[in-house]
C-alpha cells in the first residue's frame, strides 16, 4: 500500500532546536498535519518550557546546549531506535542526530532537513576551544559528504548545494504570507524578530534603543542568550528597548503590522553569508520596510525587492539615521513595504513550499 492511500507517518525530531521553532513547528509540521500526515514530534519541551502543538504525538527529549549533549544524543538514540521503525519517515533537524539514527531502522525514509551552515556556525560557538573551532569544519564538511550516502538531504537555501556532492531537493525557508489587507507602516516603533545574541546584533539593539529613546520605541521579540541578556534586561528597565522575551510566533508576528521598519542587525559571520535572514521575509511578508546589515543573502534579498535600507555592519548610529529618515518620509515608508510585500506574496510564501515538501516526503516513502 502506497503512502497515499494512507496517512503517511513522520517522525520529527530535535534536540537542539527550541520546539517552537518557525521553520520546524509553524511551517513545517502545519504543512504535514494539513496534507493528512499521523506526526510524532520528539522535542526538548519541558527544557525550553514549550507546550507541545495540537495534533502531534510529542515526545520530551533533554536539550543539547553547549558541552552538555551527550544525554540528549543518547536519549534520540532510544526514541529513534524504538520508535523509527514504526514510522514511514524520520526527519531530522540537528546533524549530531545523524549519528544517533545509526544504524538506520528498516523500511523507513531517514531525512536530514539542511538549516544551517553548521561547519561556519562552528566559529560562534564559544563553549568549543579555539583550536576545535579551527579544526572542526573541515571534519564537518567532511562527515556531510559522508551522510549524505546514507540518508535523504533537504536544503533550506540554494547556497547549501556547494557543500555536497549530489543534487538534494531544495525547501525554501520561506514564510507564511498573510493574504489579508495590513496597515500602512507607522512612525512610533522598530521592531525585532527572533533570538537575541551578540552575533545577531543584540548589543547593537541596545545602543539603537539609548540613541533613539524619546523618538522611536525599539520592540525587541524574542527570547536572549546569556551574552546579551542582562545588557538588554538593563536597556529594558531604562526604557530604552522594550524587551518582550519569547512570544509564541504567531502572536509575534501578528504584532509585526503597522511599525515603522523590521531590523535584521546580523554580524559578518560565514554562517549568515548564504542564509536569507527569515525575519527580513517575515518584515517583507507583514508590510515592513527593512534595515539590515550587509550579509550576502540580505543584501540580494532587499536589494532585489527594493523593500528597504542596508545599514554597515556593527554601526548602531547609522542604524538610527536611517530610522530617523524613515520616520520622517510615509511615502518612502509605504513605498518600501509594498514593494516588500509584493516581493513576498509572488515569490516567499511557505504555503507553496510547504505543499512541495510534504509530497517530496511520500515520493521518497512510496520509493522505499
Amino acid at each position: 500500500m502506497t503512502t497515499a492511500a494512507r496517512a503517511l507517518r513522520v517522525l520529527v525530531v530535535t534536540v537542539v532546536h527550541d520546539p517552537e521553532d518557525a521553520r520546524v513547528r509553524h511551517r513545517q509540521l502545519v504543512s504535514l498535519l494539513e496534507g493528512g500526515c499521523e506526526v510524532t514530534y520528539a522535542a526538548p519541551f519541558t527544557a525550553y518550557g514549550r507546550t507541545p502543538p495540537p495534533g502531534v504525538e510529542p515526545v520530551d527529549l533533554p536539550r543539547a546546549v553547549g558541552r552538555r549533549r551527550a544525554r540528549a544524543a543518547l536519549a534520540a538514540r532510544r526514541v529513534l531506535r524504538e520508535r523509527g521503525p514504526h514510522h514511514d519517515v524520520v526527519l531530522l533537524h540537528d546533524p549530531e542526530l545523524l549519528l544517533a539514527v545509526l544504524p538506520r531502522p528498516r523500511g523507513t525514509v531517514v531525512v536530514w532537513d539542511v538549516h544551517e551552515d553548521t561547519a561556519a556556525a562552528l566559529s560562534m560557538k564559544a563553549w568549543l576551544p579555539a583550536p576545535l573551532r579551527r579544526l572542526l569544519p573541515a571534519v564537518v564538511r567532511g562527515a556531510e559528504r559522508l551522510a549524505e550516502r546514507g540518508v535523504r538531504l533537504t536544503l533550506a537555501e540554494t547556497g547549501y548545494r556547494e557543500r555536497f556532492g549530489r543534487e538534494h531537493p531544495v525547501v525554501p525557508n520561506s514564510v507564511l504570507v498573510p493574504h489579508e489587507d495590513l496597515p500602512a507602516p507607522g512612525a512610533d516603533r522598530v521592531v525585532y524578530l527572533g533570538r537575541v545574541t551578540g552575533a545577531r546584533g543584540g548589543l547593537d539593539l541596545v545602543e539603537l534603543g539609548r540613541l533613539l529613546a524619546g523618538e522611536v520605541e525599539v520592540e525587541v521579540v524574542g527570547p536572549a542568550d546569556g551574552d546579551v541578556r542582562e545588557h538588554l534586561q538593563r536597556a529594558h528597565d531604562a526604557g530604552h528597548v522594550r524587551w518582550r522575551g519569547f512570544v509564541p510566533n504567531d502572536e509575534a508576528l501578528a504584532g509585526l503590522p503597522g511599525a515603522l521598519a523590521g531590523l535584521s542587525l546580523l554580524h559578518d559571520e560565514p554562517n549568515y553569508a548564504h542564509s536569507r535572514p527569515t525575519k527580513v521575509m517575515e518584515y517583507m511578508a507583514h508590510g515592513l520596510p527593512v534595515v539590515t546589515t550587509p550579509t550576502r543573502a540580505a543584501v540580494e534579498l532587499v536589494e532585489r525587492a527594493g523593500c528597504g535600507v542596508v545599514v554597515p555592519f556593527e554601526d548602531p548610529a547609522a542604524a538610527a539615521a536611517v530610522v530617523r529618515d524613515l520616520r520622517r518620509d510615509a511615502v518612502r515608508r509605504s513605498a518600501l513595504a509594498q514593494a516588500g510585500r509584493a516581493h513576498a506574496l509572488a515569490e516567499l510564501d511557505w504555503r507553496l513550499d510547504g505543499a512541495r515538501f510534504v509530497d517530496q516526503l511520500r515520493r521518497w516513502a512510496d520509493a522505499r
